[in-house]
């Protein structure tokens, strides 16, 4: 987390992914809803978004499996379904 790494935004996620609390701040749904409109415009003006394309299936991953709901730092359990693996338990 020192140098460039360091974010203040993965400090607290990176929290909620290992403490495994999902409780809702900002809920994957609507990051959903955010991600489509993006990819929309970006299609519209032929630019391509491939991060945000990578997101937009971790977030419809999750929300396949019942966890529209939860805050986006639950995106870590689409990656651990993945991968057969929880990053932490606690």
């Amino acid at each position: 987390m020192g140098g460039f790494a360091a974010s203040r935004i993965l400090e607290v996620h990176g929290e909620r992914m290992i403490q495994r609390t999902f409780n809702p701040g900002f809920r994957i749904r609507l990051h959903q809803k955010d991600l489509n409109l993006a990819l929309q415009g970006a299609k519209e003006l032929n630019v391509s978004l491939p991060q945000t394309a990578n997101a937009a299936q971790l977030m419809q991953a999750c929300a396949a499996h019942g966890m529209g709901d939860l805050d986006h730092s639950a995106l870590v359990k689409a990656l651990e379904l993945m991968a057969g693996h929880e990053v932490a338990k606690v």
